[in-house]
């Protein structure tokens, strides 16, 4: 696999909304030390202070005939992939976590959005490498890459090897493990229910109390349980 070609800035609102404005770039991978206004799912801020952790986006050719969530799915297994390379700790929670546990309890270590603009679709990644933010009242709290005993190399060559992964996400990626498996109970923010498993569309299929339900990324937030 060849490299994407990598830009690196010391400090930009978000690596996602540069890549958005700069479709002159094309396809190309842009790696900050700092983000001003990191974003995650459903708009929530996502802290991104300098030395902490690996902020990367890439704008890549689209996967026609490859669900969206799927493509989210496979691309945060390929940074798990570059972050745990032993598949010893690191796992997807559904719909497209980086998640690992510690102590008994699930803990989220990173996420990723994407978005095809024009002719690109831009993945965006955030990964808590040695700090995690306090944030109460989470079902799952977040965590860090330094509290599992992994080694953490130099960022820009994470943002290297993973940016490297994402040009061949036509490859099905498989995580170490995905949370939640089938019959785990879990709640989201108007339901509840027990994991069915997840479908090959990526969406999550539940039993509920009036049925069975395919839930998908855009549909619902919040996704927990006894964890």
């Amino acid at each position: 696999m060849t490299d994407l070609p990598m830009i690196r800035l010391a400090s930009v609102d978000s690596t996602q909304a540069f890549l958005r404005r700069h479709p002159e770039l094309g396809f190309c991978a842009v790696l900050a030390d700092r983000q001003t206004e990191g974003r995650g799912r459903q708009g929530n801020r996502w802290e991104s202070a300098a030395g902490a952790g690996l902020w990367l986006s890439a704008a890549l050719p689209p996967l026609p005939g490859v669900a969206p969530g799927v493509v989210m799915q496979r691309a945060m297994t390929a940074a798990a992939r570059v972050l745990d390379p032993e598949g010893r700790v690191l796992g997807l929670k559904w719909p497209n976590d980086l998640v690992a546990w510690k102590d008994g309890r699930l803990r989220k270590l990173g996420g990723i959005l994407g978005e095809q603009v024009g002719g690109r679709l831009i993945l965006g990644l955030g990964v808590n490498l040695t700090a995690a933010p306090e944030i109460p009242g989470r079902a799952i709290p977040p965590g860090c890459l330094g509290d599992l005993g992994l080694d953490i190399p130099p960022v820009p060559d994470l943002a290297l090897h993973i940016s490297k992964f994402w040009k061949n996400l036509e490859e099905d990626l498989q995580p170490v493990f995905r949370w939640p498996g089938e019959g785990d109970p879990l709640r989201w923010e108007d339901g509840q229910g027990t994991c069915l498993g997840w479908e090959p569309d990526g969406r999550l299929k539940v039993a509920t109390a009036t049925g069975v339900r395919r839930l998908s990324a855009g549909e619902v937030t919040g996704v927990g349980g006894q964890v």
